[in-house]
């Protein structure tokens, strides 16, 4: 299957890394090098990009996209938790600009073997990383009723949580849970007919759930913010594209704790932490995708982008 995805927030998250011809910029969620493209497009001889993914499909289409750019580009096949070793390796101290479009590509939706759509039965799997032995199969057949409760109710923030997991571990029991068609026959027999009437497909929430669970997606992201603002160079950027709610709020945070890191109580006449900013919030509220381009792509729809500058 060609791989396939329509960049979110492009000509938005493009215009706000105010990209320079001869700086070094870090596409830390490559995909199919949508955004990188437009990167490269504004680059000189002198410019650099490097573009990181840990889906090996993503690496090979992204490679061909941008091989006009191959005197400019580098590709790295990891996690964008890895960028500091990653620049490191190649020599790079500081970026100008970083980009992170935390979507599940439409391909990666789209193809049934990576299991990550529920509108079709396919392997459970769900993966970003195929290298990764772990699979969704593995979790759903071996996560306690209590864990897979946690995940169903945090991550997926699915009020059925307690039901669906009850009903994941009593199937088990019987027969192991081997493909997303099950899972979801599963999911709707424990959410009553009633509350599936509208608000979208019944498994969208747990399979959110399971896929962040599984790729340890918020881990990551909150984990690995503050080493990205570290590596930008003095007035550099990162931008955050994010597609729901428990992501969006990893980014305000951290992004107002770099703005405003002072721990000392609200009521002291200086501040003795120490603690300084380490730049500006550029985005005070989200900036969302026009109404033009959410009808042109439903899956834009709950994309967020928010901006952080290196003072």
């Amino acid at each position: 299957m060609e791989f396939q995805h329509k960049s979110v927030l492009l000509e938005e998250s493009i215009a706000y890394l105010d990209v320079k011809a001869d700086g070094i910029y870090v596409d830390g969620t490559l995909g199919g090098g949508g955004h990188s493209y437009e990167i490269c497009k504004r680059l000189s001889e002198r410019g650099r990009l490097v573009g990181i993914d840990q889906d090996g499909d993503a690496i090979q289409a992204a490679a061909a996209r941008l091989a006009e750019f191959q005197d400019r580009v580098r590709i790295c096949r990891s996690n964008f938790s890895e960028m500091p070793k990653e620049l490191a390796q190649l020599g790079i101290a500081q970026a100008d600009g970083i980009l992170l479009d935390l979507g599940v590509s439409s391909y990666q939706l789209d193809d049934p073997e990576r299991g990550f759509a529920y509108r079709m039965d396919a392997p459970l799997d769900m993966r970003m990383d195929k290298r990764q032995g772990f699979t969704a199969q593995d979790l759903v057949n071996t996560y306690s009723e209590a864990e897979l409760c946690r995940i169903i109710r945090e991550y997926g923030e699915e009020r059925f949580a307690g039901r669906i997991a009850r009903q994941i571990v009593a199937a088990r029991a019987k027969k192991e849970i081997a493909s997303t068609g099950e899972l979801v026959d599963m999911i709707r027999a424990a959410i009553p007919a009633k509350a599936q009437k509208g608000g979208g497909h019944p498994a969208k929430r747990t399979f959110q759930a399971i896929r962040i669970e599984l790729n340890r997606e918020l881990e990551v992201l909150q984990e690995s913010l503050e080493d990205m603002i570290g590596l930008l160079a003095p007035k550099g950027r990162i931008c955050v594209i994010t597609f729901h709610s428990l992501e969006d709020r990893i980014v305000k945070e951290s992004f107002r704790k770099s703005e405003n890191p002072c721990t000392c109580p609200s009521n002291f006449p200086v501040c003795i932490c120490g603690k300084k900013p380490l730049g500006r919030v550029v985005t005070r509220k989200p900036v969302l995708p026009s109404e033009e381009e959410a009808l042109r792509n439903p899956r834009a729809k709950s994309a967020k982008l928010r901006v952080f500058e290196k003072q």
